[in-house]
């Protein structure tokens, strides 16, 4: 009773509750939510400024779209709460109706404390219900968001990282634009916006449909259910079915910084579901696959360990605990087991932690007839993942099934050989063929793809739970999973792979409060000019983790390697790579932003400028633009050329063609 009445008391002091004329509204400390009996829908308000307006729920049976706004009966209910985002309040709003058609609830979530609210709906039908669309926003008019203007911008954000899809800052100029799990729509100049997007990824693949015209966004749409090529699907979202079904709880904030928001919807989608927990530093490290690729061979293995050894580790490239991470990537299946634990045992004297690599929800041979290995009463053609009758196939190999128990038996064979033979660190890899829409799954519980990808990756974390998970090709989400996470696809060498990896980082920098860091892909060397390999290094160390890929054996590239002792010691660059990702200075970048920063508690501020093209850039920029105050001076190292110069209110740079500077900003009394 005395929990009680301390929740109610600090209730009290944020909660405005009123109700007229079948009208109810509820005010928790800067938001402001009603009900509009004369719309039949919902409104939500911060600091009295209407954000969402006229917002209802829509879901689909059989083919028919239904809508919140045809029920007949409605009552609000209210009560408080108190879950891992705080105390808080629940604004229920109950739709019932004399038609043949499910009693529908619409959750709105509020705290006190927080620059957002979550919304969820559910449907209830004792006689079942059965849908694969539910809506729990729909906006069909935006005007107030953000003020008409040229800088308006809405973000495309893909559902995974396969086929060197790009993140995409939109003008307000597109018909009609869909982002998946989340969007941000903001003024660029301003930068006040909106945040929407799911903080639930277990049953649903969400969708935010977004639509503009004459420059300005016209409605949105947030709805679990989508499923098409952007999702890797052919086959329609699988569908959801009980006595009662919950659309995917949806996170809708006002922010006046659009950074912050994408910030902010991170840590909330961690609060829901908890990273994978790390106790150890930032990997630095190596990965076969850079150069090596199928070149790869025991012998060359043990001398890329030793070259690490000799040369780098004891010259400023290991992390805070002292160790490299040295991962053997497709390729090492041709090792004997003998040797594997060979080469890890090496590794471990050599202080380095051995890396492997697995691929858990593929057949790469596509032989449906073969006898599946590790679990022989099985061939491939039972485990096989099928779309309209037929295996599916994406980046040259088919999809398993991954509730089938001889993906499970595989899980536990590999694991059992990875453990005995001592790697700890693996990268898994093409991990959105296990999130696939299918014609059935053999566990006949799971009805959709994200629901199938949840139950095959909660027995790789059983199965590998005392090793650390690095995720490849796979989806954003669900994220609780492992420790890292590839941002974006395959990066090499050259300023266009550092580009690509930027257009990542620009808008999806946040990933990495829902993944321990942000993983850049391995750092290649060879045959680039060396502003390439500047701007390629520190695309890596401002994205959180540094894993090099050249071949480091002895009959590795020398050029390459007499880069790596020039560019991959450097102790000040170096130091930045400690998983924490740099921001975007700007949010309208034609492909990928130039300017990324980040300020520390000392009171410095790390600043990233490339240049992306074939000519000198000349750049002007507030320091306010970089987080620093206008009215201080503050001395800017360049950290690669060791040059130094006093900057006061702007700064006034040229940034080389194919290249990057890379400063630290301190105080000028520092």
């Amino acid at each position: 009773m005395k929990q009680n009445l301390l929740f109610i008391t600090f209730l009290a002091s944020w909660i405005m509750f009123t109700g007229c004329s079948g009208n109810e509204e509820l005010t928790v400390n800067r938001w402001t939510i009603k009900y509009d009996a004369a719309t039949s829908a919902i409104d939500i308000l911060r600091d009295d400024r209407l954000i969402y307006a006229d917002l209802y729920a829509t879901y689909k049976l059989s083919d028919t779209l239904l809508s919140s706004k045809a029920y007949t009966h409605v009552k609000v209910n209210t009560k408080n709460i108190s879950d891992g985002f705080g105390l808080g309040f629940l604004y229920q709003v109950v739709y019932s109706s004399k038609e043949e058609i499910p009693g529908l609830v619409h959750s709105f979530y509020l705290y006190p404390e927080k620059d957002f609210v979550l919304t969820d709906f559910e449907l209830k039908d004792d006689a079942g219900v059965s849908t694969n669309y539910m809506a729990p926003v729909n906006l069909q008019s935006m005007a107030g968001v953000i003020e008409d203007g040229e800088n308006n911008r809405a973000l495309f954000i893909p559902f995974d990282n396969d086929k060197w899809i790009r993140y995409q800052s939109h003008p307000m100029n597109f018909q009609q634009l869909t982002s998946y799990e989340v969007t941000a729509i903001f003024d660029n100049e301003k930068r006040n916006g909106i945040v929407v997007g799911s903080v639930e990824h277990d049953h649903w693949k969400t969708g935010i449909d977004l639509f503009a015209e004459e420059n300005q966004l016209s409605s949105l749409t947030c709805y679990g259910g989508v499923a098409n090529e952007t999702t890797r699907d052919v086959k329609p979202h699988g569908y959801l079915s009980g006595k009662s079904v919950k659309s995917p709880k949806v996170f809708l904030g006002y922010f006046e910084d659009w950074r912050t928001g994408l910030e902010t919807y991170a840590n909330a989608n961690a609060v829901v579901t908890p990273p994978r927990k790390w106790e150890h530093s930032v990997p630095f490290g190596w990965n076969s696959w850079g150069i090596l690729q199928f070149d790869l061979t025991y012998q060359k293995a043990l001398q890329v360990s030793d070259f690490f050894k000799d040369n780098l580790q004891n010259n400023n490239f290991r992390n805070a605990d002292g160790l490299v991470y040295v991962g053997l990537d497709s390729g090492w299946n041709r090792f004997s087991e003998k040797e594997l634990q060979e080469y890890a045992s090496q590794c471990a004297e050599n202080g380095q932690v051995a890396g492997i690599y697995w691929t858990p929800f593929t057949d790469w041979a596509k032989n449906p007839d073969r006898v599946f290995s590790a679990a022989s009463e099985y061939t491939y053609k039972d485990v096989y993942l099928y779309a309209n009758g037929k295996p599916q196939e994406l980046d040259g190999a088919y999809a398993l099934d991954p509730t089938h128990p001889a993906v499970e038996a595989a899980m536990k064979e590999t694991s059992d050989l990875f453990r005995r033979t001592g790697f700890k660190y693996v990268k898994m890899d093409f991990m959105t063929h296990g999130a696939m829409e299918a014609d059935k799954w053999y566990n006949k519980s799971i009805t959709t793809g994200i629901q199938g990808y949840n139950y095959g990756m909660e027995l790789l974390d059983k199965y590998f739970s005392d090793m650390y998970i690095n995720l490849s090709i796979s989806p954003i989400f669900p994220a609780q999973y492992a420790q890292s996470r590839r941002i974006a696809c395959d990066a090499w060498n050259k300023i266009k792979d550092t580009e690509y990896t930027m257009n990542a980082l620009s808008y999806g920098w946040w990933q990495d409060r829902i993944y321990s860091f942000n993983d850049p892909d391995h750092v290649v060397l060879k045959d680039a000019a060396e502003g390439e390999n500047r701007a390629r290094v520190t695309s890596a160390v401002i994205a959180g983790m540094f894993i090099l890929g050249d071949d480091y054996s002895e009959q590795g590239d020398k050029e390459a390697k007499e880069r790596t002792l020039k560019y991959i010691t450097n102790q000040q660059v170096n130091s930045l790579a400690d998983g924490r990702a740099f921001r975007p200075v700007e949010g309208n970048g034609e492909k990928s932003e130039s300017v990324f920063y980040r300020v520390n508690e000392d009171g410095t501020s790390d600043v990233a400028f490339f240049n992306y093209s074939e000519a000198d850039m000349l750049l002007h920029i507030p320091l306010e633009r970089l987080g620093l105050s206008g009215d201080n001076e503050y001395i800017a190292k360049e950290l690669w050329r060791g040059a130094e110069m006093p900057v006061q209110k702007q700064l006034e740079i040229t940034i080389p063609a194919r290249d990057v500077l890379l400063f630290k900003f301190n105080l000028s009394n520092y």
